[in-house]
């Protein structure tokens, strides 16, 4: 097949091309600036702001994935031309283009809408893409993580240091990037299913609470670190005070640090892939630790 593929410089992205290399496909993929020429990958340079390169990377193809996406922005404006103005563009371009299948990958935030300016915007690109007429599929992958991860660095720096910071009482699910890679590749296929809604994880039932997360990273880095719960009210603060010292660079920004309190982030079996389609191959202890190696080796930690 030939696919064509946003976000391939991000991080699942560039974990989607690495796979796709390893696969008799061709990708056209979309990139804001000049990339390195790769074996079967056609890069197509432009935005999903720019009309021309969407159509661009569409001509020709069998199927679209579309994991480009804003997970962090200063403001409403920033997330809606990200994730639902970037989406209907891209959705616009296929449709012009007759390309039927539209993998579309979201995120569990879409499920509470009103809890994030991140979530709505997310929620309003899953509607785009249901009511687009396409043939679609949407993944939302729970925290995702994996060599090469920056949003999960700084969590591995703090159990570097010996203490863990940890939101309010709750549960998570995880997914290993190449996990979640493998499926997106699979619902490209023309025989995968559509209008389907998918909440993949890592195999484990009930996710894992805070608590456990944190120590599973610490166990990752060779650690006991102290775990620090924090009440939301301190989150808070804790967000309006890294916008201020890291400015436009925060991590842990207020819209984040809403998402962090809500107390359930677990992938709701009901919505789990069928096994015949696709399952986890990457469970937590083995991936973490692959990960907590990489930052170590490319001097990360």
């Amino acid at each position: 097949m030939i696919l064509a593929v946003t976000g391939g410089t991000g991080f699942v992205g560039g974990r989607l091309l690495e796979l796709t290399g390893r696969s008799r496909h061709r990708v056209h993929a979309l990139a804001r600036r000049p990339q390195p020429p790769a074996d079967r990958i056609e890069w197509i340079e432009g935005s999903l702001e720019d009309r021309d390169a969407l159509h661009r990377l569409v001509r020709g193809a069998d199927a679209i994935i579309h994991v480009a996406g804003v997970v962090n922005a200063p403001d409403e404006a920033g997330f809606e031309a990200g994730n639902v103005t970037g989406t209907l563009s891209l959705l616009a371009a296929a449709t012009a283009a007759g390309v039927r299948r539209f993998v579309h990958v979201s995120s569990l935030a879409a499920r509470e809408p009103r809890l994030s300016l991140y979530g709505a915007s997310k929620a309003r690109g899953e509607r785009l893409v249901m009511e687009s007429g396409l043939d679609w599929a949407i993944v939302r992958p729970p925290a995702v993580y994996g060599p090469g991860d920056r949003e999960m660095l700084d969590l591995f720096k703090a159990a570097s240091m010996g203490f863990m910071p940890l939101p309010p009482a709750g549960r998570l699910s995880l997914i290993h990037a190449d996990d979640l890679a493998r499926l997106l590749l699979r619902l490209a296929d023309p025989d995968a299913p559509g209008g389907v809604i998918f909440e993949p994880d890592d195999g484990q039932p009930g996710g894992y609470t805070h608590k456990e997360f944190a120590r599973a990273i610490g166990a990752a880095m060779e650690r006991r670190p102290v775990l620090l719960p924090l009440p939301a009210a301190l989150l808070r603060t804790c967000a309006h005070l890294d916008r201020v010292v890291r400015r436009g660079k925060a991590k842990l920004t207020p819209d984040r640090a809403a998402y962090f309190c809500h107390p359930d982030w677990v992938s709701d079996p009901n919505r789990a892939p069928p096994a015949n389609l696709w399952q986890p191959s990457i469970p937590a202890k083995q991936g973490l630790a692959e990960t907590a190696d990489w930052y170590c080796r490319h001097d990360w930690l």
